[in-house]
């Protein structure tokens, strides 16, 4: 399994549209809409590193208003428990 951070530009005012778009898609199991240089965040999970890199390419990178993407693949992590 491999686990990657993306982080979105979209056009200006095009947030909310693919914010909607993304929280539909199975692979992504977390996203939101940020301040700062980057407009999304969308957090996704993939089989194999083919197939992170296909589902970037022909699902977000292909998005309506999407205008460029940074990806960060996760090598290790901790998650914190409240």
């Amino acid at each position: 399994m491999v686990t990657a951070i993306v982080l979105i530009n979209t056009d200006p005012g095009g947030e909310e549209e693919v914010y909607n778009k993304l929280k539909s898609m199975n692979e992504i199991s977390e996203t939101y809409i940020v301040y700062g240089v980057y407009d999304i965040v969308a957090k996704l999970d993939s089989p194999d590193m083919d197939s992170l890199r296909n589902f970037i390419s022909n699902n977000i990178r292909k998005l309506p208003k999407v205008r460029s993407t940074l990806t960060m693949i996760i090598m290790e992590g901790k998650v914190q428990k409240k």
